[in-house]
């Protein structure tokens, strides 16, 4: 294996130098993963060299993650596991309440504020049940983007008719009669109009049942959004009513005498938003219509400036589509004061603030934690770059492989990208040579390791430059090492395959250690897309990822975090690998950590049923097999016995790769 890296590659033509002579320490882990960074409190690194959590970011509670591990492993649950920490949940919360408390005490504004969680950020029953349950003192409440999203919420709002619930998304006939008769149940239920039809269905099924809806409407913002989401808001969005159709739709309530059940005004002005000036002009545009309907006599009592709210995945605080240039505090302070300031210009009643900051709620409190099965490295064959040593055979060398042994000797710092370019030529004509029966399998062998080598030693020398040539900066990624990892991006990370999304990603232990390998991971799926090869930088995007050299027999466990939204729903079943273990972590009272809730992971014959596969009828037909096999003397009895115990353990097990057993 090569030597300490002492620069480490940032990807973008950066490096960041270590003294080798110094001992490695904690906090060097801490600036080279930036934990503080995109940490913003809840993660930190203790002197054992673990990454803790702190739920409610206070230093003193915190909760070590490979203790976690270890736990769970002593309870049979293996990683790849997602672990919540329900205790985040709540402080994110909390935050969020006190900062548009603060935001409406210095703006003197004469209302309250109020979130509405959207379940498609996470549907997980416990998830949505735990943000309901702390929700309850800050009045907060649940937002709907379908029936059978409906159907839960009405479900989870058992005997709370005061907190809000807001219907989102497209609505046919049933789902209006849904919302209509819930209204009459007692529940604070507003359908948004989203295209023009809803609102026949809300006239009608409101006169059917006797009810005085509340009813809210979805404005198509001129104002874009940002960022990967742009198209989501502006004029080219896929929801929402257009200015004339609003008008359209007023005069329509107001024939039919309900004007005052046009009580919210919605807009949704992108996802992810990075850039608050984004978010200060949708305000500012919302609140004029707001403002213009109100004083034509709507009965509006609510303003709904919708979700976007960012989070800073790689801690750059930058207008970066993984990032965000503005805090929940500025955030809150910017929509409360654009509401007050055209409010009061018009001499209109203050609104309730809703938001719908589902990204910014659930995030943090989710940690994908997995282990390493193994890695690849490109700069592990050894050569001396002398020919009788390192070819014992008895043909003469091809010129090309010469070559390619003098470049290996003659790599030293002035020749660096001479060298370079001479294994690029030498290998090029070496692989010609071969296509065309002109070179052995033994030559094309010796070729690979003269090369790689080579190659490792040009990075080597790199490394001691005080400035990489450019044409070299690709060295460390070409160089990089795989390691293999028990999980599926497609299931359990699939924003970082499907739009590039950053997640946060370290080890979770020996970060006393100074890591002296860079990496990229691959899953266990069969997929090449199964990958992540870009990770959290705070200048730009970084190729490789800092880790440890893998022990024998010892587990490297590394985990990906701030995973909490969206993620859990929107994995799928490639290569048949389902959902992970799942466990709720909270902090106890008197220091320490306890387990709240395990779900299991998906079982191989869940995934199975999934895919309609019968299940019942898997085992019958190999054991069948497995007796005509007896019967022609291909198998003994103890081999049949033996594979069908594998054979049925294995579709009881979980659907990820497990350590052996004793």
């Amino acid at each position: 294996m090569a030597s300490d890296p002492k620069i480490h590659d940032t990807g973008n033509g950066g490096s960041r130098k270590y003294n080798p002579a110094q001992p490695w320490q904690v906090l060097d882990s801490e600036e080279l993963y930036h934990v503080n960074a995109w940490g913003k409190g809840y993660f930190s690194i203790n002197a054992a060299g673990h990454v803790v959590v702190r739920p409610d970011t206070q230093p003193d509670r915190e909760i070590d993650l490979y203790e976690v591990v270890e736990g769970l492993k002593a309870r049979e649950l293996t990683t790849p596991v997602v672990v919540r920490f329900s205790d985040i949940l709540a402080h994110r919360l909390k935050h969020m309440a006190a900062a548009f408390a603060q935001a409406i005490a210095e703006n003197d504004y004469k209302n309250r504020y109020a979130a509405v969680f959207p379940i498609k950020v996470n549907q997980q029953r416990l998830v949505v049940e735990e943000v309901y349950r702390y929700g309850k003192e800050f009045g907060f409440g649940l937002e709907a983007g379908s029936k059978p999203e409906l159907l839960a919420v009405m479900a989870m709002t058992e005997s709370t008719g005061d907190r809000l619930i807001v219907c989102n998304g497209f609505k046919d006939d049933s789902y209006i009669e849904a919302v209509t008769l819930a209204t009459k149940l007692g529940r604070t239920i507003i359908p948004v109009v989203e295209n023009f039809d809803e609102l026949g269905l809300i006239l009608k099924h409101s006169q059917t049942y006797g009810v005085r809806p509340r009813i809210g409407v979805r404005v198509k913002l001129f104002s874009e959004g940002s960022g990967r989401w742009r198209d989501s808001a502006g004029e080219k969005s896929k929801f929402g009513l257009f200015v004339t159709e609003i008008m359209e739709l007023f005069n329509i309530l107001k024939s039919h005498d309900m004007l005052d059940c046009l009580q919210l005004v919605h807009c949704h002005p992108g996802s992810q938003l990075q850039d608050i000036r984004r978010v200060k002009d949708a305000i500012n545009e919302l609140a004029h219509v707001y403002a213009e309907l109100k004083l034509m006599g709507a009965g509006l009592q609510y303003i709904d400036v919708g979700g976007g709210l960012g989070v800073d995945y790689d801690g750059s605080g930058t207008n970066f589509s993984s990032s965000m240039n503005y805090t929940l505090n500025e955030y809150a302070s910017d929509v409360v004061y654009r509401i007050a300031s055209v409010c009061n210009a018009r001499n209109i009643a203050h609104p309730m603030i809703i938001s719908e900051s589902g990204r910014a709620v659930a995030a943090y409190h989710s940690v994908l934690i997995f282990d390493t099965l193994g890695s690849s490295a490109l700069d592990k064959f050894q050569v001396t770059g002398n020919e009788v040593a390192d070819y014992n055979g008895s043909q003469e060398l091809p010129a090309p492989i010469k070559d390619l042994a003098v470049a290996y000797r003659s790599v030293t710092e002035r020749r660096l990208v001479e060298c370079y370019h001479d294994a690029l030529t030498a290998r090029e004509q070496i692989l010609q040579m071969f296509t065309i029966g002109l070179l052995s399998l033994e030559f094309r062998a010796l070729s690979e390791r003269l090369y790689w080598a080579t190659l490792a030693r040009i990075r080597d020398a790199c490394r001691k430059l005080e400035r990489m040539p450019e044409e070299l900066a690709d060295l460390e990624v070409i160089l990089s090492d795989t390691y293999f990892c028990n999980f599926s991006v497609f299931q359990s990370l699939p924003d970082s395959w499907a739009i590039d999304q950053l997640f946060p990603i370290m080890p979770i232990h020996r970060l006393d250690e100074r890591p002296t390998r860079l990496g990229v991971l691959a899953d266990i799926t069969c997929d090449s897309d199964g990958k992540i090869d870009h990770f959290v930088s705070m200048r730009d995007v970084k190729r490789t990822l800092e880790l440890h050299e893998l022990k024998d027999g010892e587990k490297y466990y590394l985990a990906a975090f701030l995973v909490g939204a969206y993620q859990e729903t929107l994995g799928d079943l490639h290569n048949l690998f389902g959902d992970t273990h799942v466990v709720h972590i909270r902090l106890h009272d008197e220091g320490g950590w306890w387990i709240e809730e395990i779900v299991k992971g998906d079982t191989a014959n869940k995934v199975l049923e999934y895919m309609e596969y019968d299940v019942a009828e898997l085992a019958p037909a190999l054991s069948r097999d497995c007796e005509r096999a007896i019967r022609d003397g291909r198998m003994t009895i103890a081999e049949t016995q033996k594979l069908k115990r594998f054979y049925e353990g294995e579709l009881d097990g979980y659907s990820y790769l497990e350590p052996a057993g004793p």
